[in-house]
């Protein structure tokens, strides 16, 4: 089983509640998740948050449209993604997604999920050798190295940047690395800010009515043709 884990949680000193930020009049994790469900390679789709009440509102979201939570650790994501995985049972890889990527692109995740199929890899990402733009960022972990990589001792570092301990260890966990055929390294559309937010509404608003499913493609055509997205777009 191929296990989605989108890692999402409601604080944010730069903007609170973001995850319930609407993108064409839908919270921002329904969108994320509804573009997820385009990817083939998935088997399953969990949101991953923190059992703080202050998340209890994006829990209840989530579920209420169908979705699976699993609720752990707050501050220890290693352990809460690890422990996602154990809870579903007979998974063979973890796709570990984050929570502030409006514009995940389902075609990006199936080619990183059949890259660490053939390649037997223990960790494959666009991560580690960038090409694609922040916000875009696949990781696919077997789950005998998250199992491993999550029982041992690990810094507050590793602990807050839950992949470091695998991604960091080319030695110990072999690596794959998917590159995009053009370098857009360079772009930034993770949502952390108003200014971004406001970025993905402009997206959503020129893209999502005519085709939902819009890829990065589509996103980098826009911001191309259109001065008054591109110039938000760095």
């Amino acid at each position: 089983m191929i296990l989605a884990v989108l890692q999402a949680r409601l604080g944010s000193s730069r903007l609170p509640g973001k995850a319930l930020a609407t993108l064409q009049g839908e919270p921002m994790i329904l969108r994320q998740l509804e573009r997820l469900r385009g990817a083939r390679t998935l088997s399953k789709i969990i949101v991953a948050t923190s059992a703080d009440a202050a998340d209890d509102a994006l829990a209840g979201l989530v579920v209420s449209r169908g979705y699976a939570v699993h609720r752990g650790a707050g501050a220890d994501i290693l352990d809460r993604i690890a422990r996602c995985a154990e809870a579903v049972g007979s998974v063979s890889h973890v796709v570990r997604l984050k929570g502030d990527a409006p514009f995940v692109d389902a075609g990006v995740v199936d080619q990183a999920v059949r890259l660490a199929l053939a390649s037997g890899a223990d960790y494959t990402s666009n991560r580690v050798h960038r090409t694609y733009p922040a916000g875009l960022e696949v990781e696919v972990i077997t789950a005998r190295a998250l199992r491993i990589a999550a029982a041992e001792t690990r810094d507050h570092e590793a602990r807050i940047s839950p992949t470091a301990a695998i991604r960091e260890r080319p030695d110990r966990y072999s690596q794959a690395h998917l590159k995009a055929r053009r370098d857009s390294s360079r772009l930034d559309w993770r949502v952390k800010t108003p200014a971004d937010l406001a970025f993905a509404r402009s997206i959503y608003d020129a893209l999502y009515p005519a085709d939902p499913g819009f890829s990065m493609g589509d996103v980098l055509d826009l911001v191309e043709s259109r001065q008054d997205i591109g110039r938000f777009a760095a």
